[in-house]
């Protein structure tokens, strides 16, 4: 009887063995891993607070302020990656370089590669800026060469425009610094100038372009001499077409030609030369006063002259 017993636990725990090793066993499914801790003393990446300005063009100064921005760092504009300098980990600054007119991802990255936010930033159109005028004063009735001025400043293009009193008008760029124009005929006194470029708002401050109409006499000669009248040449600048000169107050020649019965004419030379057919009557000299006026009603210093 006990030996059958015996037999019955072997046999039991046997089975018990068997079923339990037989026995299918459920999957565990592994717990996410808790998020990664920066180990103590590893630097937060970099942090802005403000950038000034917020927006700016190629070749203006931007500065940078924040935190964690390490020793050394760049900027990052558009595909860009400039260099900047640091200040104390907390402030940095960068040039914005050459870059059409337009709206660029900005962020730092740090020498170790740790990056910050991306933020917007305009660049905007560059705007040209006048600074000179060469010459500065332009006889009205220069010619050719004459004419021409250049316009000096920077930030110039291809596609700058000159304006001349508002309107655009013919010009010639020579340079990033020069642009080059011819001065076109108008009425004398001071014109506007000032470059403007393509999609920007606004041009340069403008400059001011005196054309000289005011005649100036620089010397009265007497000429050529003949039975009864002799003539007076009288040079300088800016006589106009259909000038006329005052004689001791007498009026000679003009729009409306010499005055009725009066025997004495005024020719209209050039720009620079008229010439007075004088007809005396007597062959003393005597002392008299002329003055050159343009059909505007510019008058030329008076000069005195002695002769018949």
């Amino acid at each position: 009887m006990k030996t059958l017993c015996a037999t019955l636990v072997v046999t039991l725990c046997c089975v018990t063995v068997l079923c339990a090793a037989e026995r299918p066993q459920k999957t565990r499914i592994a717990a996410p891993p808790a998020p990664a801790v920066a180990a103590p003393g590893a630097t937060a990446l970099p942090a802005v607070l403000g950038i000034v300005p917020a927006q700016g063009e190629p070749g203006s100064r931007v500065s940078i302020f924040g935190s964690n921005f390490g020793a050394a760092a760049t900027v990052v504009l558009g595909s860009v990656d400039l260099p900047a300098a640091v200040s104390e980990g907390r402030q940095l600054e960068f040039t914005i370089p050459p870059l059409d007119a337009g709206l660029y991802a900005l962020y730092i990255k740090r020498s170790d590669g740790g990056t910050g936010r991306v933020y917007n930033f305009t660049v905007l159109p560059l705007r040209p800026q006048l600074n000179a005028l060469v010459p500065e004063r332009v006889s009205s009735c220069a010619q050719g060469d004459e004419r021409t001025v250049i316009a000096r400043g920077r930030n110039f293009t291809e596609r700058s425009l000159l304006m001349y009193d508002g309107a655009v008008i013919g010009s010639r760029f020579v340079s990033p610094e020069e642009i080059a124009f011819s001065v076109p005929s108008g009425p004398g006194g001071q014109h506007q100038v000032s470059v403007r470029n393509e999609q920007a708002d606004t041009g340069s401050l403008p400059r001011a372009l005196t054309l000289e109409s005011r005649p100036e006499i620089s010397q009265i000669a007497v000429g050529s001499e003949h039975v009864n009248y002799y003539e007076l040449n009288i040079t300088g600048r800016n006589f106009h077409q259909n000038a006329a000169i005052l004689v001791d107050g007498q009026r000679v020649g003009g729009r409306g030609g010499d005055a009725a019965g009066d025997r004495d004419k005024l020719i209209y030379v050039d720009c620079t030369r008229l010439v007075y057919q004088r007809y005396p009557y007597s062959p003393v000299n005597k002392d008299f006063r002329i003055m050159v006026v343009n059909p505007a009603g510019e008058s030329s210093q008076a000069v005195q002259v002695s002769a018949p």
